[in-house]
């Protein structure tokens, strides 16, 4: 089941559309991205389900109902501009969030001070917001996002700031949220991030859904049926007529690594078959799968 149900959510400022009929589903458990160029919409779209803004038209469900005020308290967001409190100490503005989050202060204090000990940073509750750098107030942010245990959580650009020791330090407390039963709406350009990550994403652009699905699902659907082999011998592979033919073969001192394009129809099994039965010593065998980074740029691009 979703958690989150948007249905032909659009959005307009004066002349400018945000939103174009855009319908998407993210279900309970996973680990959804959201991903678009600058200015496709996904900002928007963050800020509707946040009940920030409102669409002109259209319907966002929490849970299978309509989205409320109340659902909000639900949802934890880091957005991709932080803002704290500069002249506030660290440990009264972590306080304060998680509060309005409804909260506790007994109880914020408890979850906030294993946080803070996770993360290494016991120290700085006393500490200024502007004696932090820019990797320490995310990190504090980070926690005050997650620290009330929302059913949806959503990231805008999590490791935008990070070295990376850091950076792993967020991924890997990201894949625990999740196994813990959380959501994650993971908005990123980072598309290594969302290989690793995420089970199932929406590409927004140009105000307009142009394709979502799982991530396996999405790449294999984008793959060219070529096939990487490397084998060992002193005669390049040949084609096999109908099965595949060769699009490169790169051979060092008779190591060769060659690309094949298998054709319509052809299985992999077939191909391996035909290339065993010709007496090639074949070291590794593996179906080439285009990366998240070039069906991004391919699916963007297309629309210009």
């Amino acid at each position: 089941m979703e958690i989150i149900k948007c249905q032909d959510i659009c959005k307009s400022f004066g002349e400018k559309v945000a939103l174009d009929r855009v319908s998407l589903d993210i279900p309970k458990g996973q680990i959804f991205g959201l991903l678009g160029p600058n200015g496709a919409g996904k900002t928007t779209l963050i800020r509707i389900i946040n009940r920030i803004t409102i669409p002109n038209s259209g319907t966002v469900l929490f849970d299978g109902r309509p989205i409320t005020s109340q659902d909000v308290a639900r949802i934890g967001y880091l957005p991709e501009e932080r803002g704290l409190y500069r002249k506030m100490e660290v440990g009264d503005q972590a306080m304060y969030l998680a509060q309005l989050k409804g909260m506790s202060a007994r109880d914020a204090q408890a979850e906030l001070k294993k946080w803070f000990v996770r993360f290494g940073i016991q120290d700085w509750w006393k500490k200024k917001v502007e004696e932090l750098s820019k990797g320490m107030a995310q990190k504090v942010q980070f926690i005050t996002t997650v620290v009330h245990k929302p059913s949806l959580m959503i990231l805008d650009e999590p490791f935008s700031g990070f070295d990376p020791v850091n950076a792993e330090l967020i991924r890997k407390e990201i894949l625990r949220l999740k196994d813990e039963g959380a959501t994650i709406i993971l908005s990123t350009h980072n598309m290594e991030s969302v290989e690793e990550l995420c089970d199932s994403i929406a590409l927004i652009n140009r105000s307009k859904l142009v394709i979502t699905g799982g991530v396996d699902e999405i790449r294999h659907k984008y793959g060219n049926n070529n096939i990487e082999l490397i084998y060992t011998g002193e005669s390049a592979v040949e084609a096999a007529e109908g099965v595949f033919s060769v699009l490169s073969d790169v051979n060092n001192a008779g190591r060769h690594t060659a690309v094949l394009s298998l054709g319509a129809g052809v299985q992999t099994n077939d191909a391996l078959s035909a290339i065993l039965s010709a007496g090639i010593q074949v070291n590794s065998f593996k179906e080439l799968i285009p990366r998240m980074n070039d069906i991004f740029i391919k699916l963007v691009t297309e629309g210009e």
